[in-house]
This record gives C-alpha cells, structure tokens and sequence, in this order.
C-alpha cells in the first residue's frame, strides 16, 4: 500500500514539475534553434528571461527525477544529493546559455545600427527597466550606464535561483520521505514551505512580465513599492522557513531565532545585490526621510522595517510549526 502510495506521489510530482516547465523548456528551445539558424537571437523574438528560468527548470525536474534513486541509495542524505546535483546542473546550464548565446538588437528609424550583447549582459539591461521602456527611462538619481557589464549583478539572480531549487526540492523530498517513513513530524512545515515556495515562484514570474510595473525611473510608483516589498519579505520567509523545516525539535535559539535571522540575513542581501545592480543605489519607494537613503549605508529606513519585517513573519511561523515539547 505504502509502495503504490509512494509511486502515485512520484509520478504525479514528476507530471507537475514537467507541466510546469514546458514554457522555460520551450523558451530555452526556441533560442538554440535561432542561434542554429542565425548565429544570434534578435531581441524582438528573446523569450523574457530565459535565465535563469530555462535552468532553474531543467535543475527541478532532474532533482525530482532522481527522487527514487535519492531514498534507495542515500538514506537520510537524500535531500542533500537531489540538491547538490540540481545546483550543480542549474550552473552548468546558467553558463551555457550565458555564454554562448548572444542577442542582436537593431534600430533603423533615422541611422541603422545594430547593438550584440551576450544574453548575460541583455538579461542586466532588462533589470534596470523592461527594453520596450529603455528609449523612455527617466532616471533621476542616476543614470545607470547601460554598456558597462559587470558580472556583480547576478548576486541576487543567482539567490533567487537557489533559494527556489532548496525551497522546492525540499517539498518534494520531504513529502516523499513523509510517505516512505510514516514520520509526520515536518508535515506542517512542508505544507507551510509549499506554500511559501509557490507564493514566492508566483512573485518571481510576475516581476519577469511586469518588473513589477518599473518604468525606468529610479523613484517607483506606490503599486511598485508594494509589490517589491512584498517580494523581499517573502523571500526571506522562504529561506527562514527552509532552515525551520530542519530544526522542528530544537530550541527556541534554534527552532525560532536561527530561520528569523537567516530570513533577515538573506534579505539583506539581496538589498546588497540590487545595490551592486543599480550602481550603489537603490529604488526608493517615496518621498522625505523615510524614504531617502541613510548616509553611508544606502538602505533607507523602509528598507530596513521590510529587512526586519521577514524576520519578524519568519519567527512567528517558525513558532507555529516547532514541537512545543521539545
């Protein structure tokens, strides 16, 4: 009975992650066949970020894949293999379509000109400001010099892309070991994990369609603010969650204040990342001191409330789901 319940669970993970990857599948193959076809991808046919979304992919359904081979040979370090081999093969692919895969884009309404970039350097112009808003960007406090590549920014890119595959094999491995062993005792945190990876998946393909409706000025819009604080938070409570899934049976030192601080820590970082993208500068959210950057640290004080806020989220849930007995 175990054993049929435990091959359902698989198969129909197995379908799920292979649905949910078509469209990045499909995204990585049309670039390979444009640049078969013409050397290059022209920007009018670039799929919106394919990376780090194409890997990030390919990573989970390999990871899932391996789920049977994981608790055959592994034991109690199942997670440990499906993740390093995900992470690893997340890179390995990165690499490769950042590379070797460039894109064209060309202008011919007054003086032609052609502009080649690698996909590398084109996915960093589309985290400043969507390109159909490049021409119209209005940067106020500073104009981010479009040509100049600097391979710093990928720091928060990369972040997100692990914290998704940690998030998300974790659900599955988890759920599978729960089926296998009878051990109840992470359910909560699992439902909670799924939950919060897949909130934080929906945030991620939002900003890929919208960049949460930036326009290219260095102020956002209320709408903008929102929704970028909201991701932040959320970020960190992902990552807060996946250190509380571990730590059920500890301490409150462990149970409790290790997912909050590492949920603040991480948000933190990526604060850094976007800071490196946007050339020492950061998206302000609004006007007068609340909103206007702290002299010689740049985090404003919104951006720390939001930083403490997914520490803050993260204790309270990590509350919720620790054994009280211990």
């Amino acid at each position: 009975m175990e054993n049929k319940k435990f091959k359902n669970y698989y198969l129909l993970s197995l379908l799920g992650v292979i649905l949910a990857s078509c469209y990045p599948i499909y995204m990585g193959i049309t670039v390979i066949v444009d640049m078969i076809r013409y050397g290059t991808v022209y920007a009018e046919n670039y799929p919106k970020y394919i990376i780090p979304y194409t890997p990030i992919a390919l990573a989970l359904l390999v990871g899932v894949a391996l789920i049977p081979v994981a608790l055959k040979y592994f034991k109690k370090y199942t997670l440990l293999f499906g993740t390093v081999i995900s992470t690893v093969l997340f890179f390995a692919f990165e690499f490769i379509l950042e590379k070797l895969v460039v894109v064209t884009r060309t202008v011919t309404e007054t003086v032609g000109w052609v502009d080649v970039s690698k996909l590398e350097d084109w996915q960093m112009y589309m985290c400043y400001v969507p390109p159909n808003s490049f021409e119209e960007r209005t940067w106020t406090e500073v104009d981010v010099l479009m040509g100049e590549y600097s391979p710093a920014f990928k720091l928060h890119f990369y972040i997100i892309s692990i914290v998704l595959i940690l998030s998300i094999l974790n659900c599955f491995y988890g759920f599978a070991k729960m089926i296998q062993t009878g051990d109840k005792s992470r359910c909560k945190s699992l439902t909670i994990q799924s939950i919060a990876s897949g909130a934080f998946l929906g945030m991620c393909i939002w900003a890929c369609f919208t960049a949460f409706y930036r326009n290219g000025d260095i102020k956002v819009s209320a709408l903008s603010a929102i929704l970028m604080s909201a991701f932040f938070v959320l970020f960190g409570v992902t990552v807060g969650i996946y250190v509380a899934s571990f730590t059920l049976n500890k301490k409150p030192l462990l149970s409790v204040w290790l997912p909050s601080i590492s949920a603040t820590i991480v948000t933190l970082v990526m604060y850094i990342g976007e800071m490196i993208l946007l050339s020492g500068h950061l998206y302000r959210f609004g006007d007068g001191l609340f909103f206007a950057g702290i002299p010689g640290i740049v985090l404003a004080p919104i951006d720390i409330v939001v930083i403490i806020a997914s520490g803050v989220v993260t204790a309270i849930v990590s509350n919720a789901v620790r054994n009280k007995n211990t």
